[in-house]
């Protein structure tokens, strides 16, 4: 801070640039899948899938 109390630039912040190997964001989120999406659970038949999503009037 400045003498009138005003942040100063950014050039003058102190970073530390240690690698800790923290994992900040994971490689894949769970958006970022089929299942996210809605898509069916795989390893099941593809009529198994077609069943359970029927309408209910069916």
């Amino acid at each position: 801070m400045t003498d009138n109390g005003i942040m100063g630039p950014d050039d003058d912040r102190l970073v530390h640039l240690d690698d800790d190997d923290l994992d900040v964001l994971p490689d894949q989120t769970s958006d970022d899948t089929d299942t996210g999406w809605g898509e069916w659970r795989g390893g099941v038949s593809d009529d198994d899938r077609l069943l359970e999503e029927r309408p209910p009037h069916w």
